[in-house]
């Protein structure tokens, strides 16, 4: 039994190990020690599937797309276009048009130069130029001419914000700084004491000067967080550079939208230092933008590439824009023509125009409708992987197959309806590919190891024990997860012996063929109510059966089922009674023997033939029980410690005996049925025959005759005129002084 209970322990340790070492992977995948490139190219997908899935799909016409589209190109001529011409363009769009903002997605680091200006320079440099007047005369059409003047002109008094590049690494000879940067959005007097892990640059390419600073902001349009896949999902709200901190382009055009309010970084309410996990938001004046520890947040797609108005630039220079689309809107200026490869693969889109992402962003800015990663979903992660390793190394073991493919869905699509359920209500990205995963990785681990493993042990069970025991048990054996073995064991059981009583002479009076149809027709009902209540038929003997309970399936209710058996199969025999009077058969009756206690069990014989069977002083002792129900004239005897072990039945207390081969008294009862189901008279009587005996066993012979005498006026018994012979021959021979009541049995 300890061996048993040592495979069992084994098992369940290798079921936890299983859970235990996919957890530990998983859990250093979360915890970047590597990170498992396979898990994250699901997670990206996931991710993907949920925007798609939950993203609005419409058009938001705050947000204009002023589109250097290829109709522009042949009409404008290639990009880049005279600074003049977009002077005009941007003249066009607040003068004509009155768009409060313009975001430029272009970059303008390096100053035009026209042939007439080159023309000047040549006279300039001339020797008409060592003439004051004409000196003056070419400055002032220097002037008059330079487009780049014209161009940062158009900027005064508007709002409009530049776009810049920062750089995150440098080349051996690249320049660190070209252009203008304009004003950090924090400076680091500002930032002081703050240990974020800003994006951080190493270089920068700003606009030309005279244009940065005669616009209202500016912003940066590189996208330094490009996930593992190449899918622009995230972008930093602010870049680090010098100390500074810079916005990106899309939040300096939303603050400039706003109305320029401060804009602050805000930290977790009881943090004891400003660091990146606890960082919550970037507050830009009352609006919350949370953030995730890098200060950067997942870009809010409303739809598929057209999720905003585009306007072509030849129809604004022209004049022939829609009025009604641009009045009153944002505008960013971005290209859109093939040849100007200004694409970007997106969650929406493989081909989807960068400009329209800053435009997503824009929008998201604005309306607050930023979903956060929080710092806390790895923590969310690990409890959910550690609650579903549980639940698969200590559930999905003890479940059938169905039912454990139940739990499997149960706890995928629980998994996936939490994690919608925060994404759309709470507006939180929580991880899922890791817990979904784990949960389908484990439970396969956990199934083949079942199948391969514990069904080996099974299948050999059931082609075993098949010969010795029912279909019934040999299932339960299959489910229980109890080890099973046929080697010998020494073991708590209970064994039962039956007999027909007067066989010889039946045996007699039929000829062989009625005597075989009477005997099948006897056991099979015997051998039904056996394994009805869980037991082992362990031979047949003629007209005598053997089973056992205990073996080889453990049963802390081998007593009690046992003697049900046993009253079973003596009701079972009375219900023949009447099919036996038609085919012209006579009346049988059986006796009953159960013992309990320690015996062998175990394949048993040589070498030649084996029989899975028990042994031992209990058997010997169930065999005798069985011999004396004759005597005492009942149809059941069991032992007292089977009694014990069954204390739900009611007994009679027959006698106290030393049978054959036995030194040690026993008492021998006679079970009359459950205590619930007895009747207070039944109940009654049987503690009447217990005083009767103890009067008996005191050698008060009258008082126990006479109270024999009561008993049988009520209900005559063989068992009442037994004891009255025995009071008469002791009245005859008086036993001696140290007489204990027991009575010697010396047939078997």
């Amino acid at each position: 039994m300890q061996a048993a209970a040592r495979r069992r322990w084994t098992r369940h340790l290798v079921r936890i190990a299983i859970s235990a070492v996919a957890l530990v992977g998983f859990a250093l995948h979360i915890a970047g020690a590597p990170r498992l490139e396979i898990i994250d190219r699901v997670e990206h997908y996931l991710y993907d599937a949920r925007l798609r899935l939950t993203m609005p799909d419409t058009v938001d016409p705050r947000i204009v797309i002023v589109e250097i589209d290829e109709a522009s190109q042949l009409e404008l001529g290639q990009w880049p276009w005279p600074r003049d011409t977009l002077a005009a363009i941007v003249d066009r769009l607040f003068d004509d048009y009155g768009i409060t903002v313009l975001g430029l997605d272009v970059l303008f680091a390096e100053a035009e130069e026209s042939s007439a200006e080159r023309l000047i320079d040549e006279l300039a440099a001339s020797e008409l130029a060592a003439d004051d007047e004409v000196r003056t005369a070419l400055d002032l059409l220097r002037l008059r001419i330079d487009t780049n003047i014209r161009f940062a002109e158009s900027f005064i008094a508007r709002d409009i914000v530049t776009g810049f590049v920062f750089k995150d690494s440098l080349a051996p000879d690249e320049p660190v700084a070209t252009g203008a940067l304009p004003a950090p959005l924090l400076t680091a007097e500002e930032i002081a004491g703050v240990s974020v892990p800003f994006v951080e640059a190493e270089g920068y390419i700003g606009n030309l000067p005279d244009l940065q600073n005669n616009a209202a902001a500016g912003g940066y349009f590189d996208a330094p967080l490009i996930d593992s896949d190449g899918v622009f999902r995230r972008a930093p709200l602010v870049q680090k550079f010098g100390g500074d901190l810079y916005p990106s382009l899309a939040l300096a055009v939303a603050r400039i939208a706003l109305g320029g309010p401060p804009v602050r970084l805000r930290f977790a309410s009881n943090a004891t230092e400003m660091s990146g996990i606890n960082l919550e938001d970037i507050l830009l004046g009352e609006t919350a933008i949370p953030v995730n520890e890098r200060a950067a947040v997942y870009i809010p797609y409303r739809g598929r590439q057209g999720s905003f108005p585009y306007v072509s630039a030849k129809d604004v220079l022209a004049g022939t824009a829609p009025p009604d689309v641009l009045e009153g809107r944002i505008a960013l200026l971005g290209a859109s023509a093939a040849g100007l490869l200004d694409l970007r693969s997106t969650p929406v889109g493989q081909r989807y125009f960068g400009v329209e992402a800053h435009a997503n962003l824009v929008g998201g800015l604005l309306d607050g409708l930023i979903r956060q990663q929080p710092s806390w979903s790895d923590g969310l992660e690990l409890t959910l992987l550690v609650l579903v390793g549980l639940l698969t190394a200590l559930v999905l073991p003890r479940l059938a197959p169905l039912a454990a493919l139940g739990l499997i869905i149960l706890l995928t699509g629980g998994s996936i309806l939490l994690n919608l359920w925060m994404w759309t209500s709470l507006s939180l990205i929580v991880p899922l590919a890791s817990l979904l995963g784990y949960t389908l990785l484990t439970s396969l681990l956990q199934i083949n190891y079942g199948f391969f493993v514990e069904s080996r042990n099974k299948r050999h069970l059931s082609r075993i024990f098949g010969q010795y025991i029912p279909p019934r048990l040999v299932s339960e054996l299959d489910t229980s997860g109890e080890e099973a073995s046929l080697e010998g064991d020494s073991r708590d059981m209970s064994v039962l012996f039956s007999d027909v009583r007067g066989f010889t002479t039946l045996s007699e009076n039929l000829d062989a063929r009625e005597l075989t149809r009477l005997m099948n027709e006897f056991l099979t009902p015997i051998t039904g109510v056996i394994q009805q209540h869980r037991g082992t038929i362990d031979k047949y003997m003629g007209d005598a059966v053997m089973a056992f309970w205990g073996a080889p399936l453990h049963d802390d209710e081998h007593a009690h089922n046992a003697v049900a058996a046993g009253l079973g199969m003596i009701n079972a025999v009375a219900g023949l009674e009447n099919a036996f009077r038609e085919r012209g058969w006579p009346p049988i009756a059986v006796g009953v023997g159960v013992a309990s206690g320690i015996m062998n069990v175990g394949n048993m014989g040589s070498e030649f033939r084996i029989a899975y069977t028990v042994m031992g002083d209990v058997v010997n002792l169930g065999s005798r029980l069985e011999g004396l129900t004759k005597q005492y004239g009942v149809g059941i005897i069991v032992s007292e410690s089977t009694a014990a072990a069954a204390p739900r039945f009611t007994y009679r207390e027959l006698d106290r005996v030393r049978v054959k081969g036995k030194h040690e008294p026993v008492a021998i009862l006679e079970p009359l049925g459950l205590t619930a189901e007895l009747s207070q008279e039944r109940i009654e009587t049987a503690r009447q025959f217990s005083e009767m005996l103890h009067a008996y066993r005191n050698a008060e012979w009258d008082r126990a005759a006479a109270m024999l005498d009561a008993l049988a006026a009520e209900h005559d018994e063989p068992l009442y005129a037994m004891y009255h012979e025995r009071i008469r021959a002791f009245r005859e021979t008086p036993p001696p002084a140290d007489w204990d009541g027991v009575f010697v049995h010396m047939n078997k």
